[in-house]
């Protein structure tokens, strides 16, 4: 990006007000500074529109569905508007059903006990433990990791045509891998898929924050993704799509809400009749501020501008990419190349340090929240690394030595709400603690590396 076209994208597009954007943090060194959240993959900041809709929806809270008293009628309102405003965030199908969910790991576990009898599921090994690890009742094909968007392609074109039965099948995908933020080809895997007889479901919870995302475009069957990943961190996640396996599945939980009617047998037990709509999936009292929380948060992007969004995004994953080239010492971890196009989440790891290590001095001398380790991913950043399995040893200690094998890395990721000055602080921290090595003491605790005192 020319130095023009990054001054008229953060003309265009400031960061996004978020909460926590002044706090600021102590220094093992003294002093306090504000703190620079950059871990915005695993869980992004509230943005303050969010705060403010929920806060002036709360005096009103109350029952969902069924209450006669205006309270419970309101809340039931905004609940069901909020399915609606999700779903056209998310363009979805006339006839698709919306659920909420707890987040994307529940909605793919949802989608996983509804699955028919006998159906294969067709994961890459790439994928976050979320979509990787559900499909245990179903048979799973786990297929390498492409190097190329085309071989990731060919691979599931292979995979399909070499499957011995013609029943039911279901490719699982992520959009943007939350460990290289690389953007994956969904419209052309749906497409593949599809030739094959196969559904798809996308994992957008590191796609659905930094760019648009339409069921019908992409021609994907299900859409999941996390509100906490979408600046509504209240504990909601939403599964979006075809209808017809989830009305035919039983209910994801037993219990109100889920059933039509409920009548006593001849012989003593209970005769149920379960909706046959988003209800069926969602017994219990749903969690209306956090459906409220995702709609809001649908709502603040889409008037922001996905354009004008993407590109300050764009602008920031140059600085970072760039800071990062010109310390040798750094290697950032990708699958597709330097090249590929990415949202703003990048991880790496640094000849001859400790991830766990660096990520402390980052957080402890500089203010600078990452994170580091293998990201729930583990497969993938072990291919990445070419590491095997093994314990991480004392954060205290270089990790590797020149040339040697890395243990696991390091992540940092940005959004919306990121200001310049947190991607330059990063940079710099980086280069004064490769140069100058950390300020401070560190040990091991709990599994975490923590500054001694």
């Amino acid at each position: 990006m020319s130095a023009s076209t990054a001054a008229a994208a953060q003309s265009v597009c400031a960061p996004l007000p978020v909460l926590g954007r002044d706090v600021t943090v102590p220094l093992v060194t003294g002093g306090e500074v504000t703190y620079a959240a950059l871990d915005y993959a695993a869980s992004a900041p509230a943005l303050q529109r969010v705060w403010d809709d929920v806060a002036a929806y709360a005096p009103y809270y109350g029952s969902v569905h069924r209450g006669a008293g205006y309270l419970s009628q309101l809340s039931t309102d905004l609940f069901e508007n909020a399915r609606a405003t999700v779903a056209e965030f998310l363009d979805c199908r006339p006839d698709d059903q919306l659920i909420f969910t707890r987040s994307t790991t529940d909605s793919l576990n949802l989608l996983a006990a509804a699955l028919p009898a006998d159906c294969q599921v067709f994961v890459f090994e790439t994928e976050h433990h979320a979509s990787l690890l559900p499909w245990k009742d179903a048979r799973v094909s786990y297929l390498d990791a492409p190097r190329t968007p085309a071989q990731a392609v060919a691979t599931l074109e292979a995979a399909l045509a070499g499957r011995d039965r013609r029943g039911p099948a279901l490719v699982c995908v992520t959009g943007a891998s939350n460990v290289t933020g690389e953007l994956w080809p969904v419209r052309e895997l749906a497409a593949t898929a599809h030739a094959h007889g196969a559904r798809i479901v996308l994992d957008a919870a590191q796609l659905a924050p930094h760019h648009p995302v339409s069921v019908r475009d992409l021609d994907v069957d299900w859409v999941a993704f996390s509100g906490h990943k979408l600046y509504a961190p209240f504990g909601a996640g939403v599964l979006a799509g075809r209808a017809d396996w989830l009305r035919a599945a039983e209910p994801y939980l037993a219990g109100g809400g889920a059933s039509r009617t409920v009548t006593r047998r001849a012989d003593g037990g209970v005769a149920v009749e379960w909706h046959e709509t988003a209800a069926r999936h969602e017994a219990g009292s749903p969690n209306v501020i956090g459906a409220y929380a995702v709609a809001s948060a649908c709502k603040a992007l889409t008037e922001a501008g996905f354009d004008t969004l993407v590109a300050r995004e764009r602008h920031l994953i140059d600085k970072v990419r760039a800071g990062l080239a010109e310390v040798p010492e750094v290697r950032v971890l990708s699958l597709f190349g330097d090249d590929a196009p990415r949202v703003g989440v990048l991880s790496f790891v640094v000849e001859g340090w400790n991830s766990s290590h660096f990520a402390a001095a980052l957080s402890a001398e500089y203010g600078i929240g990452v994170r580091d380790g293998l990201f729930c991913a583990h497969p993938l950043v072990r291919t990445l690394l070419g590491s095997d399995p093994q314990s991480q040893g004392e954060c205290g200690a270089p990790e590797a030595a020149p040339g040697e094998k890395s243990l696991n890395a390091i992540r940092v990721s940005f959004g919306a709400g990121t200001p310049d000055e947190h991607v330059d602080r990063f940079v710099n921290a980086v280069r004064q603690l490769i140069r100058g090595g950390a300020q401070w003491q560190y040990h091991t605790e709990n599994g975490r590396c923590v500054p001694t005192t």
